[in-house]
């Protein structure tokens, strides 16, 4: 099999992270743990950010009505408390980062209204202040991230999918626009950071999933395109690659990415992760919840979760943890 050539590369490379990498045990590696539920309606397309020890939720859809009410969730605790309700008006699929401490929210979509407001949530106040409007055209499904300081947020939909990329200074409450992501257009997809650098993976683009796979680098401000996220005929590359999905979740632990959950036309339970320096994608233990698309996810870098979601016309409520040094001996 022409996995095994990158199983055996990336044990060569990684002895230290990777002490036992075979077909028959690779996706039983990390153990999924239910949580304490969400104290919050069930929901999906509500949006999330970490400022401490804490995850958010923000917003979202119930199946009915879009929401305003903003959770806490402790994660040394286990424990939902719920904070001041976002004051602008209601929507689904809005975009959040964190920067110093404080939570940034904008841009959604309900009721044939595409927002690009854009807000700041400071915890040691309980406080929302309205900052500078996002200057691109009003969206959905954008990607956003946060690199030395700055926020950034593009892509998207506003009737029209896009590529288009600013940049948030908060000392000065004032945006830029920053060079356009490379390769295709998305909406759907998913950011994450390791060592100050950015990575944008998946998506979808007029009805097909978004293959190419970026890293952006904010000093240079320029995005370099990584090896594409499907099958390869390399013998070095990973032959069964099912990476590509919209609406996902990302979140790193200890300098290792992980991407779960999603849909691509039927939803992703598998789950993977990303070496970096290898530029390349390993297995780990499937997602333990029911399948869905357009959680939420937080992470502190030591722990990753995934909260709320969708599966067809039903919303959940449940919050599930990724411990990926534990063995999973449970078969499902």
């Amino acid at each position: 099999m022409k996995g095994k050539k990158w199983y055996l590369s990336l044990f060569l490379s990684l002895p230290l992270v990777i002490c036992s990498c075979s077909d028959e045990d690779d996706e039983y590696d990390g153990k999924w743990h239910k949580r304490s539920d969400f104290d919050g309606k069930a929901r999906r397309s509500a949006s999330g950010f970490t400022i401490g020890n804490k995850g958010y939720v923000v917003g979202g859809y119930d199946g009915t009505n879009p929401l305003t009410d903003v959770w806490a969730y402790d994660i040394d605790r286990d424990a939902w408390t719920q904070k001041a309700h976002f004051p602008g008006e209601a929507r689904h699929s809005a975009d959040a980062f964190t920067i110093n401490d404080k939570g940034y929210y904008g841009t959604g979509y309900y009721s044939s209204t595409y927002y690009n407001d854009f807000w700041e949530y400071d915890p040691a106040t309980n406080n929302w202040t309205q900052k500078a409007s996002f200057p691109g055209s009003g969206r959905y499904g954008s990607v956003s991230f946060t690199v030395g300081g700055k926020g950034f947020m593009g892509g998207g939909y506003d009737g029209n999918y896009l590529k288009d990329f600013y940049a948030y200074n908060p000392s000065a409450d004032s945006w830029t626009q920053i060079v356009s992501i490379g390769g295709s257009k998305r909406m759907g997809a998913n950011s994450f950071v390791i060592n100050d650098i950015a990575y944008v993976v998946g998506g979808e683009n007029n009805g097909s999933y978004v293959t190419d796979f970026w890293k952006y680098d904010a000093q240079a401000d320029s995005w370099t395109e990584l090896r594409e996220i499907k099958d390869d005929s390399d013998e070095d590359y990973d032959d069964e690659y099912d990476i590509a999905r919209k609406y996902g979740n990302t979140f790193v632990i200890d300098d290792v990415a992980y991407y779960c959950c999603g849909d691509v036309g039927s939803l992703r339970s598998n789950v993977w992760k990303y070496y970096p320096n290898l530029d390349l994608w390993d297995h780990v233990r499937a997602f333990k919840g029911s399948a869905r698309t357009e959680a939420v996810s937080f992470s502190t870098g030591e722990r990753g979760f995934v909260v709320t979601g969708r599966s067809g016309t039903s919303c959940f409520d449940d919050v599930w943890e990724l411990k990926p040094y534990e063995y999973d001996d449970d078969e499902y």
